[in-house]
């Protein structure tokens, strides 16, 4: 975590927002003119004693609407979906003690994957700090792990700075969440309220273009490659790169795969996609991954899940290029010959320039070799199951799902067997339409991440891929989703398992099922009629998609679909930890 300058270092441009007068306004009311000079339009929260005089001045007002969620957590939840399908800053308020340490999961999802956001938190009054009084806990201290920054407001008088210093570092450069934590009296106290109009930190300056001799070597690189490959994560997506990843691979006519975060970068129907790479990854992906001699890595992080073991990974010689606007994720796990620090869509469009100005293109011969190869790999089929059961098979129910939204939903997912079935089968051509937890892997993110998303497009269809296990996590929020009337259509892979978990029980663990069969599952139509929304019960094969097709007819009403599945089906092709990318587990 990085150091933010005191405010004698800080650079402020000042705007009266009442022209010639300065008003003098409380700190609730100044919070709630912060997020309206933010055009923050929603905020997702749940209230309680440490923040009420903040729910009182957004009880005055309409210009920020604020969605009662039923748990703190899914409050963050929410507003992390909201900011990753729109590209704006999520917002989330929370009370202090309790409220906040119920929010510290959603926070560390949220960092985890980069995701801009401001959290407020409410603190006891700052005469009783350090006090152990009555809902305190020290917010800094427990979020300092699992946030970009984070401020404890101990004077009115810095509200309004610290708020536009929390929105700008969580929208620049590597975006994050920032924790603001209000004391109760500060909120009471009063005094003149003016909102800056842009401000500057000596400590923190993102890097923004790329070096251009850094991208002439990668230029040079990439021409000079026989065995290519443009390997991109969720950067990519976070730094709406997408257009510009596309023109690349359709100019120098590439292989191109992304990472869990990553799907949708790239649109997964043209012919120079190879899917998804990694731990459940093509087996064409990770083959081409693992041989490739040169390999462009576009705002990816090489992680665990992506490249297997580093040994093996290395087994195999090639020369990497690296763009990230992260310098502190450049050679973090594997040392790289061409970093490039920078936002990736401007440094793209560099690449994409140079390229065009530069004599000759790629070895066509060579690339045509590679491409031969790929396609034999590609021929393996590895995401083939039987097609010709009498039980409902989970790839099945999202092939279907796919066909019926037409591939064009925002698709939330929870964590665990489904979702890793609906990264490889729903194929997505458009970006910040797949929400899923990649790096904190949080189970019960899908419901409340299809409430943020069903909050910022109104209008759109929306989908959470779920389980029987993690849709327990957060099933109260049921009871939001009825308040506000969202149409989500929830779509459960019921084997009556934790299913990653039995997997791996069953691969590694001589099929010991410790702990992970759900014996005491609730009827899930039920339990939907009870919050007031439909509920659907799918157990044969023939059903699904005429369930489907009645589910999303229904425009106004929240379906939930309980599909009972194959209990035996397992996630191929499958890189058992410790293991390198070719060492995959086929059907």
């Amino acid at each position: 975590m990085f150091q933010v300058s005191s405010q004698s270092k800080t650079r402020v441009e000042r705007s009266s927002v009442s022209g010639s007068k300065i008003m003098q306004l409380s700190g609730a009311e100044i919070v709630v003119r912060c997020l309206q000079e933010e055009g923050i339009e929603h905020i997702f929260g749940y209230p309680g004693g440490a923040v009420l005089f903040l729910y009182d001045e957004l009880f005055k007002q309409d210009k920020v609407k604020h969605v009662l969620v039923r748990h703190e957590q899914a409050a963050v939840h929410a507003a992390d979906a909201y900011a990753r399908s729109t590209d704006k800053v999520g917002v989330a308020l929370v009370t202090s003690g309790p409220g906040v340490t119920n929010a510290i999961t959603g926070i560390a999802t949220a960092y985890m994957d980069s995701i801009p956001m401001v959290i407020l938190t409410g603190q006891v009054p700052t005469h009783a700090i350090g006090e152990d009084a009555f809902q305190e806990c020290d917010t800094v201290g427990i979020t300092r792990p699992c946030v970009k920054h984070n401020f404890l407001v101990k004077d009115v008088k810095d509200i309004a700075i610290t708020m536009k210093k929390a929105f700008y570092i969580a929208a620049t450069g590597r975006p994050g969440p920032v924790v603001v934590d209000i004391p109760k009296d500060i909120t009471v106290h009063k005094t003149e309220f003016e909102y800056p109009k842009s401000v500057t930190m000596r400590s923190y300056n993102p890097v923004v273009k790329g070096h251009a001799g850094q991208i002439k070597k990668a230029v040079s690189l990439l021409l000079g490659a026989k065995r290519p490959m443009i390997y991109a994560g969720g950067g990519v997506i976070l730094g709406n790169a997408s257009n510009e990843l596309t023109q690349l691979v359709k100019q120098i006519g590439f292989p191109c795969t992304n990472t869990l975060m990553g799907l949708g970068g790239f649109p997964a129907t043209d012919r120079h996609s190879l899917g998804m790479l990694g731990m459940h990854g093509t087996y064409e992906a990770n083959m081409a991954m693992q041989h490739c001699d040169v390999l462009l890595a576009v705002g990816a992080r090489f992680d665990d899940r992506v490249i297997g073991n580093p040994k093996h990974f290395f087994e195999q010689p090639r020369q990497i290029i690296h763009i990230d606007i992260d310098p502190a994720s450049i050679s973090k796990r594997v040392k790289v010959d061409v970093p490039v620090v920078g936002n990736v869509g401007e440094v793209l469009k560099e690449l994409i320039r140079q390229i065009d100005a530069a004599r000759g293109g790629p070895d066509k011969e060579a690339l045509k070799a590679w491409w031969a190869q790929i396609e034999q790999w590609r021929g393996r089929d590895c995401l083939k199951y039987d097609r010709a059961s009498a039980i409902i098979k989970p790839q099945f129910v999202i092939e279907k799902l796919y066909q019926v939204t037409k591939g064009d939903a925002f698709i939330t997912s929870d964590v665990g067997q489904h979702q890793m079935w609906a990264a490889q089968f729903y194929k997505f051509d458009k970006p910040r339409r797949w929400i899923n937890s990649g790096g904190l892997g949080t189970m019960g993110v899908g419901l409340p991440y299809a409430m943020g998303v069903q909050m910022a497009h109104p209008k759109a269809t929306v989908a959470c891929v779920t389980g029987e296990a993690s849709i327990q996590m957060c099933i109260q929020e049921l009871s939001t989703c009825k308040q506000y009337r969202l149409p989500i259509k929830l779509v459960n892979l019921n084997n009556r398992y934790m299913g990653m978990v039995r997997q791996w029980q069953e691969f590694f663990h001589g099929n010991r099922y410790s702990e992970s069969y759900m014996d005491a599952l609730p009827d899930f139509v039920k339990l939907a009629e009870s919050y007031g929304h439909v509920g659907m019960r799918i157990d044969k094969p023939a059903d699904v998609e005429p369930a489907l097709k009645e589910a999303f007819a229904r425009k106004k009403d929240l379906v939930f679909l309980d599909f009972i599945t194959d209990q035996t089906e397992n996630v191929f092709p499958m890189v058992p930890g410790g293991k390198g990318l070719s060492e995959m587990i086929l059907v």
